[in-house]
């Protein structure tokens, strides 16, 4: 048997990796196709070959699983961001579990496995951001999304996990660019003006942002046309525009311009409203959300007389919605809009036992050992790439009774448990909540106490 590029094989698939795409071993190799699904039969293609591994095609499916599902969404087979659509809802969460558990074990070393993964009720249009990439098509601009693997933009009229205002907005776009052939910007040669659509939903309403490589302050050609256009969207609250002019991937610029409207939205969550704006964090799934912020206040014990200490706030989500069982609750963040937000936040749900921070989570938490604060229950919720090695430091210090550490990465959670285990701190629970149906991604909220201590969850 040649094992070669684009030599043809029949292999059954025995799992998936992190990314989503099928598993199956040949002649030695570990062999990565997507679109397949765990227990299938397939005649794949073979499109590249290294020495241990390899990537390919499905050519012929032999072997259907009847966790199959036709594919619902015309831009599938080209947008890489659903890359579950091809199966039943059912086998995707079981996918889930396994990629969290295969974390915990194989990356963090831990006896440690998923207790309950909290499926979505509604698995499409849940998203409440959106961030379209334009650039320039033979056809005129394309507003969509990257190509998996690639910054090529395929154009995407309506997406399955957005709200269809998006499309809608997106189509406006498109229509104002050609009619006044407003170039799409060129990411190699850092030319062209209009660089991502960008915008947010609430139960307020929609806010509408247009990222350009423009000078701050600039006026756009024919903005009074695109205004118009854009306030046809039912619902949209407010217009700006995000300047942003430098050489990177980072979509949002610092600045920005008010072209209609509001800049901010505000939305109900967990019984409390919350004011963000363009730049704020804030969960992409509203439902979703409420089920993982109950979950954690729930690993938190919470009784009533805690300090709480959240670091990586945000707008103050996960600290406004702790407040009410806790004694008082400490917020830290670096982005300054958001750290405003969550000041707005409180005061505007009379949350009077809550105090942020603006500044780097590992400073910020150094800084608080040092004056001496001792919080009960430590909150984390970073960003994709985990915890430095100061935070864990720093939190530990503190020696809280509890740590429910929120995780969108399950490879950089299952390491900084795998630290925080060598510096006294025992993972007790994991639970995986899916805030991304049809994606890949998956929500962890985990909770850690001394290893010296009992389980409380058993105790």
């Amino acid at each position: 048997m040649q094992v070669a590029k684009n030599s043809v094989h029949e292999v059954e698939f025995t799992g998936y990796t992190s990314e989503g795409l099928g598993v199956a071993r040949l002649d030695g190799l570990v062999v990565f196709v997507p679109g397949v699904i765990r227990g299938e039969r397939w005649k794949i293609r073979l499109e590249k070959v290294g020495k241990t591994v390899a990537w390919g095609r499905g050519t012929t499916l032999l072997h259907p699983s009847l966790d199959r599902r036709p594919l619902d969404c015309p831009h599938a087979s080209l947008c890489g961001g659903c890359q579950y659509r091809h199966m039943s809802y059912e086998e995707e969460l079981r996918a889930k579990r396994q990629k969290v558990d295969d974390a915990l074990q194989r990356v963090g070393g831990l006896e440690l496995s998923v207790s309950a993964i909290l499926g979505a009720e509604h698995p499409e249009r849940y998203r409440n951001k959106v961030q379209f990439p334009v650039s320039a098509g033979k056809k005129g601009p394309r507003v969509g999304f990257f190509r998996f693997g690639s910054h090529d933009v395929v154009d995407v009229k309506d997406c399955l996990l957005q709200p269809k205002e998006a499309g809608q907005a997106a189509e406006v776009l498109r229509r104002w660019m050609n009619r006044r052939r407003i170039p799409a910007y060129d990411e190699a040669r850092h030319c062209g003006l209009v660089r991502h659509l960008f915008l947010r939903f609430a139960s307020s309403g929609i806010l509408c942002c247009l990222v350009v490589n423009a000078p701050e302050g600039e006026r756009l050609p024919w903005e009074h046309e695109l205004v118009w256009g854009l306030r046809s969207i039912p619902g949209l609250t407010g217009l700006t525009v995000n300047f942003n002019t430098a050489k990177t991937n980072v979509i949002l610029g610092e600045k920005y311009r008010l072209l209609f409207g509001q800049d901010w939205l505000e939305d109900t969550l967990c019984n409390l409203t919350f004011r963000i704006s363009a730049p704020s964090f804030y969960q992409v799934n509203h439902d979703q959300c409420q089920v993982l912020y109950r979950k954690a206040a729930e690993l938190a014990g919470l009784t009533g007389t805690e300090t709480v200490l959240d670091l990586y706030c945000g707008a103050g989500t996960i600290a406004l919605t702790m407040a009410g069982q806790a004694g008082r609750v400490i917020g830290a963040e670096i982005v300054p809009e958001a750290i405003e937000d969550a000041k707005a936040n409180a005061a505007r749900n009379a949350v009077s036992n809550a105090e942020f921070f603006c500044g780097d989570a590992g400073a910020i938490a150094r800084k608080l050992a040092e004056e001496g604060t001792r919080p009960d229950v430590i909150c984390v919720d970073p960003p994709r790439k985990g915890l430095s090695s100061d935070v864990i430091d720093a939190a530990v210090r503190m020696a809280p009774k509890r740590i429910v550490y929120v995780s969108c990465n399950p490879a950089t959670l299952a390491r900084d448990l795998k630290i925080f285990a060598g510096q006294g701190y025992a993972a007790r629970e994991a639970v995986a909540v899916d805030m991304f149906p049809r994606t890949a991604h998956v929500e962890t909220v985990c909770l850690l106490t001394p290893s010296e201590r009992p389980n409380p969850q058993t105790a």
